[in-house]
């Protein structure tokens, strides 16, 4: 009774109409009048607020407390009930059939080769960790968030991570304007009382599959989507012991980054790997047996394909519902500047729900990849804490993947004219990308640390090519070549389809921090791939 009497005096109260505001250390306490009573309402009030518990947030949090963040100033509210992790673990160690990769193992930041966060360190370093809790709704104008409990999260700043949701993969007809399809069912294909129907994108999804995939151990699986999730759940089927069918509506794998003869690479090791490709057309319904599972795919071109087990991996949406009407929406996400913040000065965000400038191709846009979601994180507490000093977010985009015993890596831009080189029936090959005779993007399956290195570099440069046939004879050899000289100077637009203005030159001294920062990342990658392939 007297902690409480010690509490209440520390407590302020200012009277708004029908409203009592009691404001205490991260508290808000409301006392609202009503007919026939009083109505309470609880809540907290924190500096920072992170809505969203995924990759993103965790680096976020580590780079606030490696900031000087106080005690109680930081508060993560995810609908996971597990603290952040590396997401790139659900579709890679998470899947192995020997020694598979659990939780607390790959909570973020160890992914990056940092210091694991598990709940503990939440804790000692004063970050509020609210788990398993969904936010209902959410008022920028008055700084607020309600959450599925009742309770109101109110901030001063908030950083938006909330990623984004499953998808699906169907005529653009029969899409209702402005839908986000978070379920087949919502289009009519009855898939959500299945037991063997998987998604990938969470841990509970992860140990679905998990259970799903063990039990039908050589049985048939059929994989409804060609993209990364696509490819990489496949290839972990198969390593289990299932008999793999994909199918997608594209020409060829990776439809949005590959080349044709790239794809025809891969889709050639899969189908020695026993994967069998169905291209050019999409799910329509399911055949269910008498326990309710799923017996049989139906395909639009009228085939039908025997199923024991089906992942669904084919595309996601960004979770912009809480923040449509109330900040300014593009590319599907939200916009932001070079600084990660969005239409209202005290929001931000990052990772996949994030629409940013991409300086090297001069236009907004997302990117869907734990790399981004890495940088941005860290560069928004920078730009929250000490914007005077925090510059624009310079990204060079990154992709990359391992499936099998294949491995590679992508920088820039996939537009524009490309040229092959290497041994496509080797270990080893790639390709460049140029715009407006302008080197803007690179791709390299099979490559050492120093070549992943020369080649982010290079892109980063964006140097003149005078001669597409050299520089195809010449490879990778070219990219360690330019790095040791000074690009030409660029045209005043060079990049994905807008204006990207250079007052000056760009000499090697304008570029060594672009530089470096590649370096680092294919660096990482290189570690990633090579040190950590349970992850």
């Amino acid at each position: 009774m007297k902690e409480k009497k010690e509490r209440e005096k520390s407590i302020t109260h200012v009277q708004f109409g029908s409203d009592y505001i009691y404001l205490g250390l991260n508290c808000i306490y409301t006392r609202r009048e009503k007919e026939g009573g009083v109505q309470h309402q609880m809540g907290r009030a924190f500096v920072y607020v992170i809505i969203g518990g995924g990759v993103a947030a965790g680096y976020a949090a580590h780079e606030f407390v490696q900031a000087g963040v106080s005690s109680g100033e930081l508060c993560i509210i995810s609908e996971e009930p597990v603290a952040p992790y590396e997401r790139p673990a659900l579709s890679k160690g998470y899947l192995l059939p020997e020694a598979p990769a659990r939780l607390p193992s790959f909570h973020c930041c160890v992914g990056t080769n940092g210091e694991r966060l598990a709940p503990k360190w939440y804790n000692e370093n004063g970050i509020e960790l609210i788990l398993g809790t969904r936010v209902k709704s959410a008022d920028v104008r008055r700084k607020t968030l309600l959450t599925a409990t009742g309770e109101t999260i109110s901030y001063k700043y908030l950083i938006v991570a909330t990623g984004a949701r499953h998808t699906v993969d169907l005529p653009t007809s029969e899409l209702t304007p402005g839908l986000k399809a978070l379920k087949l069912e919502e289009f009519g294909v009855n898939t959500l009382d299945a037991p063997n129907v998987c998604y990938l994108r969470d841990v509970a999804d992860a140990d679905r599959l998990v259970d799903v995939m063990q039990s039908r151990s050589g049985g048939q699986a059929v994989v409804i989507g060609g993209g990364y999730i696509g490819m990489e759940c496949a290839a972990s089927l198969v390593i289990n012991n299932l008999n793999v069918t994909m199918v997608f509506p594209e020409a060829q794998c990776m439809a949005r980054l590959f080349t044709p003869k790239i794809a025809a690479f891969y889709e050639e090791f899969y189908q020695s790997k026993g994967v069998k490709f169905v291209k050019g057309t999409v799910l329509t319904s399911f055949d269910f047996n008498s326990d309710g599972k799923v017996c049989a795919v139906n395909l639009r071109d009228g085939s039908k394909l025997p199923a024991d087990m089906v992942v669904v991996g084919i595309g996601i949406r960004p979770n912009t519902s809480l923040f449509e009407g109330q900040l300014t929406m593009e590319k599907g996400g939200i916009k932001v500047n070079g600084k990660m913040q969005s239409s209202n000065s005290s929001v931000y965000a990052i990772g996949d729900v994030a629409a940013f400038p991409v300086k090297i191709v001069g236009e907004t846009r997302r990117l869907e990849h734990v790399d981004s979601a890495r940088r941005a994180a860290r560069h928004v507490v920078s730009a929250i804490i000490e914007p005077e000093k925090a510059g624009e977010f310079d990204y060079l985009p990154f992709f990359y993947s391992r499936v099998f015993t294949l491995s590679w890596q992508f920088y820039g831009d996939n537009a524009g004219e490309v040229v092959h080189f290497g041994n496509f029936s080797g270990n080893t090959f790639g390709a460049y990308w140029m715009n407006k005779s302008h080197l803007v993007g690179s791709f390299l399956e099979g490559g050492t640390k120093e070549q992943y290195e020369a080649l982010a570099q290079a892109t980063r440069l964006k140097p003149k090519i005078e001669d597409f046939a050299e520089l195809e004879s010449q490879g990778l050899e070219y990219a360690f070549n330019v790095i040791q000289k000074p690009p030409s100077p660029l045209p005043a637009e060079v990049g994905g389809g807008s204006t990207l203005v250079l007052d000056k030159p760009l000499h090697v001294w304008h570029a060594t921090t672009g530089v470096i920062v590649a370096a680092s990342v294919a660096a990482f990658a290189y570690w990633y791939g090579r040190k950590r392939k349970r992850w």
